[in-house]
């Protein structure tokens, strides 16, 4: 017998809403989807249109290797600036420019274990996150924690190392103390001229 199947309007297409990209189909039409859940105590079967094309707007190659995909918008590695859509338990979700959705698990809120809470986020709140990839939903998955570790990675790079036993906070307050004192001698040296 036939069976059965939905596809649900967000996943109907990657670039448009499903309001609008299921204006381009009619009843009767044939057309290729992907199973995507088969439910047999609802007797339910999932199915997608946009799985059976790659979401060329983020691209999973980083900087160093091949170049993005064509038409993507991110990539791997890069910090982007997101807005708060929902709050979950498990993390929250977000949205990117230009429509893309992404999510930031409950691990990767913070490099503390005590800020890793979902609940200390406002939906509308923007933040600055680390793309990480796409996860099996197709959504971006990005990390708060990631990009602080990179900040900091980039701070002991630039100021001190770790080796030193320092702190970060250490490194960076001896690395002002010497601009500060610089900025005193050039402007005493100014003065003397």
């Amino acid at each position: 017998g036939d069976i059965d199947g939905m596809v649900h309007l967000s996943d109907v297409a990657w670039e448009k809403s499903g309001e609008e990209a299921v204006k381009e189909f009619s009843k009767g039409q044939r057309i290729k989807v992907k199973v995507l859940d088969v439910d047999t105590d609802k007797e339910r079967v999932s199915l997608g249109i946009k799985q059976l094309t790659p979401d060329t707007r983020i691209s999973t190659s980083t900087a160093a290797a091949a170049p993005a995909a064509e038409g993507a918008k991110f990539k791997k590695g890069d910090i982007v600036t997101v807005t708060v859509a929902a709050i979950k338990d498990n993390g929250i979700e977000v949205t990117l420019s230009d429509g893309v959705t992404g999510f930031v698990r409950k691990g990767d809120l913070a490099r503390e274990r005590s800020e890793q809470r979902p609940d200390r986020f406002a939906v509308g709140e923007r933040i600055d996150a680390l793309v990480t990839g796409t996860g099996k939903d197709h959504r971006a998955q990005l990390s708060i924690k990631a990009r602080e570790a990179e900040e900091e990675k980039e701070a002991m790079d630039q100021f001190g190392s770790s080796d030193s036993g320092a702190s970060l906070g250490q490194i960076l307050g001896a690395a002002l103390d010497k601009a500060k004192k610089e900025k005193k001698k050039s402007k005493k040296d100014e003065a003397g001229d």
